[in-house]
């Protein structure tokens, strides 16, 4: 056997360590650095980076960060987030090589951040499990599956008349100080135990305003299952822009790993009025109310993310509540028709019924859900189709009846009847109701148990109704949701009703 020398196996890889040493020729690494053209209000145009990707990050020297949006031969467009002094003209601009992602995860639930990610709320650095692309494409047709869960918002009058499915896209749409927020606050405090993570993205709104909300989902309890994003009317329009993408990207990554998401946008007709100033720093060519051409992609393209993907992969859900804001009640304007043509549906907040105190204000003529009734709880259905025409008749008739003219008894009658209706739908804030209790109001009213009493102790006999129910224990009742007409849980719900109004009549 022969001896190997130690020596030798050295020299012999100290050789061939010189060999592909002397082989090895470096290439030089390159870099490319951009300058800052000119500024304007929250836009840069810089040259010098000739292979800048799309919606990739940039950095400048001042610690500043924006997002390429717009890529000419000679220049491109960057909107600045604003986190720091604009830059000036003559800055490096440095690449990041990747289009923009945030961090993501767990910890984020209960927290207040802006869109990229930072919190707000001083509690200090967020601890995050992942980073993601903030311009995601949305999920393919065949990851999707129909919607057949419903989304209960505690609202009568939403979760019987236009009711909301998990993976749905409602659009909620009214004038100012209609009540719109107010119902997007409603329907994440009732999501409280129902295991629903809940992200609310405030878009341009005032600093007040969105304390206000914060405080509220305090109050109730509902920030140990929300998180909220939030952009001010004075920050750039560049960061207004990209909120409602991080909040997607943010929620997207609970609906993946298999959880029910709500997402509210509070609201995209600022978050249009920041993409036009953008647009049109960028001088891109106005169109329709001067906003950019491509103003419906931009937002199909957010709301086409939210949906109820297969069981294979997670099951997960994302339904959308968008928010939108009309002038004068003109539903036709330009934004509230896309946002209409692009949702499953829309509730309309009418300021006609705000100011006659018929809150929630919903106009159950002009607003409708698409798909929701697939998902609806089957109980609802003894009710609503009843109450639905009902309440639709008294709106004509009320409008008519104005004139003066005689009336005929049943016509009298009907009116009286959508009177008592209207008084049922009505409901105060931070007030939702659990689903039997709900139906036996509606169930109450419907069947005409209300019709005598007077309008102004309707508010009394529902209570006293509720009451009954609750002590009654039929609230628990599992086979409550699923009772079609036929089932003889009516006539015990029946029973009670009768009981409680004629122990509210002796009281009375």
């Amino acid at each position: 056997m022969k001896d190997f020398d130690i020596t030798d196996i050295l020299n012999e890889v100290s050789q061939a360590v010189d060999k592909s040493l002397g082989a090895f020729s470096p290439l030089p690494e390159t870099e490319e650095i951009g300058r800052v053209q000119s500024v304007a209000e929250g836009v840069v145009w810089a040259t010098g980076m000739t292979r800048v990707k799309y919606e990739e990050q940039v950095s400048f020297e001042n610690g500043d960060t924006g997002i390429v949006i717009d890529i000419l031969p000679d220049r491109v467009g960057i909107a600045l987030f604003g986190t720091h002094k604009s830059p000036n003209a003559g800055e490096e601009i440095t690449r990041s090589h990747a289009v923009l992602e945030i961090p993501v995860g767990d910890a984020f639930i209960g927290r207040i951040i802006n869109p990229l990610g930072e919190p707000l709320d001083g509690m200090g650095p967020v601890s995050a499990d992942d980073q993601c692309q903030v311009f995601k494409e949305a999920p393919k047709i065949l990851d999707r599956q129909p919607v057949d869960t419903p989304l209960q918002t505690g609202l009568k009058v939403v979760d019987a008349l236009i009711p909301i499915g998990r993976g749905q896209r409602e659009l909620i749409l009214g004038d100012r100080q209609t009540g719109k927020t107010a119902i997007a606050v409603d329907t994440i405090i009732n999501q409280k135990d129902k295991n629903v993570i809940c992200v609310y993205c405030a878009i341009g709104q005032r600093s007040a305003g969105v304390a206000k909300v914060i405080a509220d989902l305090k109050e109730k309890g509902a920030l140990t299952y929300t998180l909220v994003v939030v952009v001010e009317g004075n920050d750039p329009p560049g960061l207004q822009y990209l909120a409602p993408y991080a909040a997607t990207t943010l929620a997207e990554y609970f609906m993946e790993n298999g959880q029910d998401v709500l997402i509210v946008y509070d609201d995209l007709t600022r978050h249009a009025l920041a993409y036009r100033q953008l647009s049109l720093l960028l001088r891109r060519p106005p169109g329709r109310e001067a906003f950019p051409g491509d103003i419906f992609y931009i937002h199909a393209q957010l709301l086409e993310r939210a949906t109820h993907l297969k069981a294979d992969l997670g099951g997960g859900s994302l339904t959308a509540l968008p928010i939108a804001e009309t002038e004068a009640q003109n539903i036709s304007a330009y934004i509230p028709t896309n946002l209409i043509s692009i949702t499953d549906g829309q509730l309309y907040l009418s300021p006609d019924l705000f100011q006659k105190g018929v809150l929630p204000a919903v106009d159950v003529g002009k607003s409708v859900s698409r798909v929701g009734g697939k998902a609806q709880v089957p109980a609802y259905q003894t009710v609503s189709g009843d109450l639905k025409l009902s309440y639709t008749q008294f709106q004509e008739l009320e409008s008519f009846a104005r004139f003066g003219t005689r009336l005929d008894e049943n016509t009298r009658k009907t009116l009286a009847h959508g009177a008592r209706v209207r008084e049922a739908l009505k409901q105060d804030q931070f007030s939702p109701l659990s689903t039997p209790l709900q139906i036996a109001i509606l169930y109450a009213v419907t069947k005409g148990h209300l019709e005598n009493i007077q309008l102004d102790h309707m508010a009394a006999a529902e209570t006293a109704i509720l009451d009954k129910i609750k002590s009654s224990g039929i609230e628990s009742d599992a086979g409550f949701l699923t009772a079609d007409a036929k089932t003889p849980l009516w006539k015990e719900i029946e029973m009670i009703i009768t009981e409680a109004i004629t122990e509210f009549r002796n009281r009375s």
